[in-house]
């Protein structure tokens, strides 16, 4: 067997980069990124397929104590990826070391049974000689392949694919060599849309919110122009009333920012349509977390 492919699962605390270390190994962003922990609720995969490899990567929520459904949901999506994955790599921040591996994190890492490889992410926010004490600090706690990174910057990143690689099967690829994802595009419009949220809006008001995409078509083939129709979901409406703004002047803000970024990812333009909606306490409802695809 000339080929490789396995699976990958990223795992760390909120906010450590495992998002934005999945989108710069795929090469394109398949994971929204916002500097607000959390951001990531369910598992995202993305495919990267070269020299006779296909890694298959899982990235997963930040790892959290559970407060609530949606974040007990998150957390077995975490358990869930590494019960999928043939190595799991642990995503540490070279700036916080002890909050991002405290002995929670190793206890998860070591349950998994899986090969483990660690990240030291953001090495270029540290200086040289930090980046060594980090490296002893890891390997003191948990013995295993160490690879420092930076996964905003790139740095280091053949490197880890390198390692990786060496602990996946050999066997026959699971995706076609061109395709990097699994999820509709349905799904990554909701995504960028939400990713505008938790841009846009403060304090905590982006965790109570939630989006829906509810149609998408071409309405008029002759323009090639896709529309959209999302609904962003909030639980009372005093949050209905900051999403949309004094004259709708922050949905409005919202809509342009991910209209545009929505029109990057298809390749084409679109228009964009959001409403919203007060939905009170859906973030603890089984039946609307499963509707929104939180809960499987």
């Amino acid at each position: 067997m000339d080929t490789k492919c396995g699976y990958v699962a990223i795992v760390g605390r909120p906010n450590v980069g495992k998002s934005t270390l999945m989108n710069s190994l795929i090469g394109e962003k398949l994971s929204i990124v916002t500097p607000k922990p959390q951001t990531t609720r369910t598992r995202v995969l993305g495919v990267l397929t070269e020299d006779g490899v296909q890694m298959i990567f899982l990235d997963t929520p930040g790892f959290l104590q559970p407060r609530g459904l949606l974040q007990e949901a998150m957390v077995k999506e975490v358990k869930e990826g590494l019960s999928e994955a043939d190595v799991v790599l642990g995503i540490v921040d070279a700036t916080a070391l002890e909050r991002t591996f405290d002995e929670e994190l190793q206890g998860l890492l070591k349950a998994s049974g899986r090969p483990v490889v660690i990240a030291l992410n953001k090495m270029d926010l540290v200086a040289q000689k930090e980046i060594f004490e980090g490296l002893q600090w890891l390997y003191d706690r948990f013995p295993a392949e160490l690879v420092p990174i930076s996964a905003l910057k790139g740095h280091n990143l053949d490197e880890l694919k390198k390692v990786l690689a060496g602990f996946l099967p050999e066997g026959p690829f699971l995706y076609p060599p061109e395709v990097l994802a699994d999820q509709p595009e349905r799904f990554f419009v909701a995504e960028l849309i939400r990713e505008e949220l938790f841009l846009n809006l403060g304090q905590e008001l982006p965790y109570a919110t939630a989006v829906k995409v509810e149609e998408f078509k071409e309405r008029d083939p002759s323009e090639g122009k896709t529309y959209i129709r999302a609904t962003i979901y909030v639980e009372k409406p005093s949050q209905r009333g900051i999403v949309i703004g004094e004259g709708g002047a922050m949905l409005k803000k919202i809509g342009q920012w991910a209209r545009r970024k929505i029109e990057a990812f298809l390749g084409r333009p679109v228009y964009l349509e959001l409403w919203v909606k007060v939905r009170p306490k859906w973030s603890r409802k089984e039946g609307t977390l499963r509707e929104l695809g939180y809960l499987r």
